[in-house]
């Protein structure tokens, strides 16, 4: 007997269901973990019919949009799931759609390898399982295929359901995010080097990613040693020098793509704190006090990111039906709070200004107009309001700063 596969409960209800419905074949996807003793098998997908396909006779697939499905579920699956076969449900025999199995697992896998941005290790699974259900019979055969190997032949394989094949499982998040700049070719009509030269810079990241070290509650696990619930509090990745590229302060905090900039911003300024020795209250202040004594503001934290969020009403394209959302660098954000307090010192504000000011909100009529500038996607007038900062005597220097 070759290889051994723990199937998920659920997954045979899933094709008993499958197998009740007129339509033949039915092909998709077998999605779980794979280790060098044993493969779990936690979940099973159809490919989804094509509108505008025809109907099919024996088991004559569209192999295409087959192995299409393939590589958006692949984008789609978290670290640790992949694919590892196909499955398809005919009232043929088992011997004659061998060859067409044969053929899906291998296209699929093409497809998938083709976009993976590093090598396989040494000790990675190569063996793909191709899984044969009868329609009317309900019989299962399964067979494994070398895919590493064009000439490969069938191998049969052990195919066990048991329920709760992922219930004691310990899983560890890790958000990690791109941000990069990429070079284009000049003739950027042509798809095909549009996609080289992303996929060369994407190679050149993931080959930073998987040389960084990952620490569970700050230490580093031997590869063999196995998680616990107690264990799993906390991961932090952690990124050398040369991967992080970060040779000055005023790039610690630059824009990112959503909610990438947290991240990088984070290791950047960790490492910063390491180059200078300091903490974290002495380095703020001096990059602060820097800021404020030069009177120039660093250019990227004047940037955004705007996403803006639909209201559920009106026309979707009608900027007055979403808020704008600026999404800016955290750092920026402790500059807004130190000067917006010193602006307080020098600005009187209205008391009367009920529901912008704390503890006063008041759910009852005003005989009251003033007003109410539209920040929603920066249309402040920033000219007026520095000629109202200056009229009240703030000083110049926070007037520039702001």
């Amino acid at each position: 007997m070759g290889r051994s596969y723990i199937v998920e409960d659920a997954v045979e209800g899933y094709l008993s269901k499958l197998c009740k419905q007129q339509a033949s074949p039915i092909t998709g996807l077998l999605i779980g973990q794979s280790s060098t003793q044993r493969d779990f098998v936690i979940m099973a997908t159809r490919t989804p019919q094509r509108e505008e396909s025809t109907a099919v006779t024996g088991i004559c697939l569209d192999k295409e949009w087959i192995t299409e499905h393939a590589r958006q579920v692949f984008r789609m699956l978290p670290g640790g799931l992949s694919i590892l076969g196909v499955f398809i449900i005919t009232d043929n025999d088992a011997k004659d759609a061998i060859t067409t199995l044969r053929q899906l697992v291998f296209a699929v896998e093409n497809l998938i390898s083709w976009e993976r941005l590093w090598e396989p290790a040494d000790d990675d699974v190569t063996d793909c399982i191709t899984l044969h259900v009868n329609a009317k019979t309900r019989k299962t055969i399964c067979r494994t295929f070398d895919i590493t190997d064009p000439k490969s032949v069938a191998r049969p394989a052990d195919w066990k359901y048991q329920s709760g094949v992922s219930s004691s499982w310990i899983t560890v998040s890790c958000c990690l995010n791109v941000d990069m700049l990429v070079p284009l070719p000049d003739n950027r009509t042509i798809t095909e080097n549009m996609d080289v030269c992303l996929k060369e810079e994407l190679k050149a990241w993931a080959d930073k990613i998987k040389s960084g070290v990952c620490l569970i509650d700050g230490k580093r696990l031997q590869k063999d040693k196995e998680l616990t619930v107690g264990q799993a509090k906390s991961v932090e990745l952690t990124f050398t020098d040369r991967h992080l590229g970060c040779n000055c302060c005023c790039d610690c905090w630059s824009n990112r793509w959503l909610l990438g900039k947290r991240i990088f911003s984070y290791y950047n300024f960790k490492l910063c704190l390491m180059k200078s020795g300091k903490s974290v209250v002495e380095f703020l202040t001096g990059l602060l006090n820097k800021i404020l004594e030069s009177e120039r503001m660093p250019e990227e934290w004047r940037r955004s990111v705007l996403v803006p969020i639909f209201k559920n009403k009106g026309d979707v394209q009608s900027c007055g039906n979403n808020r704008g959302i600026k999404l800016m660098s955290h750092t920026m954000k402790l500059w807004e709070r130190v000067a917006e307090a010193r602006l307080r010192s020098e600005v009187s504000i209205c008391e009367q200004q009920y529901g912008f000011m704390p503890s006063t909100e008041k759910a009852r009529r005003s005989c009251i107009v003033f007003v109410d500038l539209e920040k929603a996607y920066d249309r402040v007038p920033r000219e007026e309001l520095c000629f109202c900062m200056r009229k009240s005597g703030v000083a110049e220097k926070y007037v520039r700063v702001v």
